[in-house]
């Protein structure tokens, strides 16, 4: 009984050692990962429990070499902590906390790709309890944005195989960044031999990855206008984030299905003298022959035609033959072309028209034409007179004469036309013009230039002649636009002379008469004159009228002569005035000396000494004239 109650107490005791063994156990919590860019810096956090205290502690920090082999970075007791030498983390690593707050934070500087491990925190106590975390250190580089490189060459439908479509890269990214391409937005995934993606990275002496898809399809017709791109999405911390490249698109060569040919120019209706352009081509786009044909005409090798100075034998149906260079497909396609035409106008009567005065006539313009025409009548070129093809004249007069024009048009065509001339005249005696003024005044020996205007048909003839007999000649002689013949003639004046312009044809003459009336133009000179009282000569200036040629207008009215001899009156009058004062000025003695006292007797007796003498400047003749009026012989003087 003693030895079994011993083997109970040593049981019992192990029991209370284990259970308090129990007690004194370590709890180690950590997070999974801490993710952080390159060069920052990264903080894992260890927290424990522990019934020990701070004292009974040993804390540890290290991570794992390739998966199985740990190195111990940092160690901390109740009597020291220190930081591992010589390992990569020797010079970036602190740890912050001494576990009194039942936790410890392990800080590492300047991460770079390969501090991305596992760290172990581990926790001892000295009665054996111990506990241990793990977390893995991920870090991140965002890669560069992608470039994509279409094709540079066309891609055949005709293709057995998927064809190669694009390459898309991404470089400098940390980890591996993942692509996807798309075709008008919708992913492209591996499709045994209809698409083919192939994906290849590489990783740089920097740890950093770079990747490389290319894709392949086969391609169809509607893939000429697709647009296709990649994105890369990659990882950062907390975060997956992407990056799209640019749209690109290819050439695809597909063979035509139909031969298109349309009228490139002019757009609209086409007319004779236009010149036409013509285009063929067909809905696809891989190498081919065109060439046009027209009835048995057949052009040269062309997707273009060019035809000059169209008339209406070029309307009908132009065939453009294409083969295809790949296929030797051979297709058609028709476009019919339709010229347009307005003959030249027709004008009945189709030669000049004479109309006896009071007759009517009725004339006609018409055009043959593709088109509906319209029809308008012109006189002389610019008055309107009537629309419609039929062209009425009643009650012929000399105003009725003239050149009648037709246009035709075709409105729906721009610059369709055609035109055509009529012209008619009026029988009828010849009618003159007559001038504003008929009465010419024209100074002596000058040219006087006279014209003449009659109208009438037939033409009349103008002769010119005088009322001395005399027949003149003509200077000129034209016919003018609207049928008036414009004769002209010169006339040197040497005295008052008629002119008559005489017009006539076989229905009879008329005439205009030009009174001319010869005109002299005067001027005054100064002469002297000369008064003698006894011994005593006087001269006193006075003026007398000298006839001189002048060039005066060629025409002059007749309330000029008028206004030129009052001038004279005038001029004498104002003479006869000075006259008197110098003689009145003499009596007084205020000139020559004289004191005025005469004696009345003395100058009676002598009033027959008195003489005047004139003088001419045109004369060495000096004419004595006594008071009385009586010549004095020049001796006396």
């Amino acid at each position: 009984m003693a030895v079994q109650d011993s083997g109970a107490l040593l049981v019992g005791l192990l029991l209370l050692f284990h259970t308090w063994g129990a007690w004194a156990a370590v709890e180690v919590s950590m997070e999974d990962r801490v993710e952080v860019f390159r060069g920052e810096t990264a903080q894992i956090t260890c927290m424990f429990t522990s019934d020990d205290g701070v004292g009974a502690l040993m804390i540890q920090w290290s991570y794992v070499i390739k998966g199985v082999e740990r190195q111990r970075i940092y160690y901390q007791d109740s009597t020291t902590n220190e930081v591992e030498r010589r390992t990569r983390f020797t010079d970036r690593i602190s740890v912050n906390g001494n576990g009194a707050t039942g936790q410890v934070v392990l800080t590492i500087r300047d991460v770079q790709l390969e501090d991305e491990l596992d760290f172990i925190c581990q926790i001892k106590s000295l009665t054996d309890g111990h506990g241990e975390g793990l977390t893995k250190l991920k870090v991140f580089v965002i890669p560069e944005p992608p470039t994509i490189e279409a094709v540079g060459k066309g891609i055949s439908i005709n293709e057995q195989n998927p064809s190669k479509i694009a390459t898309c890269e991404v470089i400098n990214g940390f980890p591996r960044p993942n692509i996807t391409w798309y075709k008008n937005g919708i992913p492209q995934y591996n499709v045994p031999d209809v698409v083919n993606v192939l994906a290849s990275s590489t990783v740089q002496s920097s740890g950093l990855f770079s990747v490389k898809s290319e894709l392949s399809l086969m391609v169809t017709k509607e893939d000429k206008d697709a647009t296709f791109y990649c994105d890369v999405s990659f990882f950062v911390p907390g975060e997956t984030r992407m990056f799209e490249s640019k749209n690109t698109t290819i050439t695809v060569h597909y063979p035509s299905t139909a031969v298109n040919v349309w009228v490139e120019s002019p757009k609209g209706k086409i007319k004779e003298g236009d010149s036409i352009e013509l285009h063929c081509s067909g809905d696809g786009n891989t190498p081919s022959i065109f060439n046009f044909k027209h009835k048995d005409v057949e052009y040269g090798e062309s997707k273009t035609l060019v035809l000059k100075n169209v008339t209406r034998l070029q309307t009908g149906d132009y065939e453009c033959h294409s083969m295809d260079m790949d296929t030797y497909e051979e297709l058609n396609g028709t476009v019919n072309v339709f010229v347009n035409y307005l003959d030249p106008a027709v004008v009945k009567p189709d030669g000049p028209a004479e109309l006896a005065q009071g007759a009517e006539m009725m004339a006609t313009c018409n055009a043959l034409s593709s088109l509906n025409t319209q029809t308008t009548w012109f006189k002389d070129g610019v008055q309107m007179i009537s629309k419609g093809p039929t062209l009425n004249l009643k009650d012929a007069t000399l105003d009725t004469a003239g050149s009648y024009m037709c246009v035709v048009t075709a409105p729906e065509i721009e610059g369709m036309e055609t035109r055509g001339m009529l012209e008619v005249y009026v029988q009828s005696r010849p009618e003159i013009t007559k001038p504003d003024n008929t009465d010419i005044e024209e100074s002596f020996e000058n040219i006087v230039k006279l014209e003449c205007q009659a109208r009438g048909f037939p033409v009349p003839t103008v002769l010119w002649t005088t009322s001395d007999g005399k027949v003149l000649k003509t200077a000129s002689q034209e016919e003018t636009k609207d049928g008036v013949l414009l004769s002209v003639t010169s006339l040197k004046v040497t005295s008052d002379i008629m002119v008559f312009c005489n017009a006539s044809n076989e229905y009879g003459t008329d005439m205009v008469t030009f009174n001319i009336k010869a005109t002299t133009h005067t001027t005054t000179s100064a002469t002297t004159t000369t008064t003698t009282i006894s011994s005593t000569t006087t001269t006193i200036s006075s003026a007398t009228v000298k006839p001189e040629t002048a060039i005066p207008p060629k025409r002059i009215k007749k309330e000029g002569s008028g206004v030129i001899i009052a001038v004279i009156i005038i001029c004498i009058l104002l003479l006869a005035i000075l006259g008197s004062v110098l003689y009145y000025l003499y009596k007084k003695g205020k000139i020559c000396g004289r004191s005025g006292k005469q004696d009345l007797t003395k100058e009676k007796s002598n009033k027959d000494n008195i003489v005047v003498e004139m003088k001419s400047d045109n004369t060495e003749e000096a004419v004595l004239l006594g008071v009385n009026g009586e010549k004095q012989p020049t001796s006396d003087q």
